[in-house]
């Protein structure tokens, strides 16, 4: 029987990541902290609306700061995922050395295991970049899963440009560009192979949604359509094994209650409110259900896959 499972997952990457990205000068208090002080409050009340348990990717050194310690407890308390997203979220991780790489994913999840007792069965890497010396860290790290796997042409090519634009404008960003050979991975969950985007016998990867139309069914996307397109993406979806849709916690933002009016220029994202963007997550999700699919955590995805692909 084939499986309809559907995952929602939300990388917790604070407002000095997205001013770095880009190339602005970082905010001040009290907005360089509104994702966890503000958005997934936000998040969490309409998880719970909604009847959802999600997977949170949290970064190792936001949690030295008690209360988001206090808010990652309570989040696992509530039945979600905590998830690993390396302990600096280094956009470069995946090029830099072995021992960089594994040091970052064992940092991150040490401190993910001291906060909610329970280490992390799954990683997400910074920014989508990957590589084959990181799945080798993650296997070895004991990893149950991956999550980075990013195979879309369109936000490949979107994101090369915008980095071209931002260095000809004369500003660094501190994003990188990933290997194009991402684009020949599977587009569904596969086992891991050497190199990474051919389908092995290594950890289960769950690469990040794409459409039919090669469209990223990804937050951003969704709440810059509106509610009417992130439906039609979401049928678009509809026929995987697993629709994977991945978020941040700056998808419920809001450029005024939290301050974030110098992002505006930059994020067409921010020109909704808070309130409009849920509207949006929730009409995708409820596309979802009514197709049949059960919203489960990625874990919990990564277990019935494995289950049914074993003999």
């Amino acid at each position: 029987m084939s499986l309809r499972l559907a995952s929602i997952s939300i990388d917790l990457d604070e407002v000095p990541l997205y001013t770095a990205i880009h190339g602005l000068e970082p905010l001040g208090e009290p907005s360089v902290h509104a994702v966890y002080d503000r958005c997934l409050p936000r998040l969490a009340q309409w998880l719970e609306q909604e009847s959802i348990h999600a997977t949170f990717f949290a970064i190792g050194e936001d949690l030295e700061l008690e209360k988001n310690r206090r808010s990652i407890a309570g989040l696992h308390r509530a039945g979600h995922e905590i998830a690993n997203h390396s302990y600096r979220h280094h956009y470069d991780l995946s090029r830099r050395t072995n021992d960089e790489i594994a040091d970052e994913i064992e940092r991150g999840a040490a401190i993910i295991e001291a906060t909610c007792g329970e280490r992390p069965a799954g990683f997400r890497a910074p920014g989508y970049a990957v590589c084959d010396a990181l799945f080798d860290a993650l296997e070895a790290s004991g990893a149950q899963y991956d999550s980075s796997v990013f195979p879309c042409p369109s936000y490949f090519g979107l994101k090369a440009a915008a980095l071209a634009v931002m260095k000809l404008r004369g500003r660094r960003s501190a994003s990188v560009l990933d290997s194009p050979a991402v684009l020949r991975a599977p587009r569904d969950p596969y086992p891991v192979g050497r190199p990474y985007w051919r389908r092995g016998a290594g950890i289960l990867e769950l690469p990040i949604g794409v459409t039919r139309w090669q469209l990223p069914y990804i937050g951003t996307s969704l709440v810059v359509g509106g509610a009417r397109i992130a439906v039609r993406l979401t049928k678009q979806m509809v026929g995987r094994e697993l629709i994977n849709l991945e978020l941040h916690g700056f998808d419920a933002a809001d450029s005024v209650e939290d301050g974030l009016e110098a992002l505006v220029p930059y994020r067409a994202d921010l020109r909704r409110t808070s309130e409009e963007k849920l509207e949006v997550l929730t009409a995708a999700v409820r596309a979802m259900r009514k197709d049949g699919y059960e919203l489960v955590t990625l874990r919990e995805a990564a277990r019935r896959i494995k289950a049914r692909s074993s003999p």
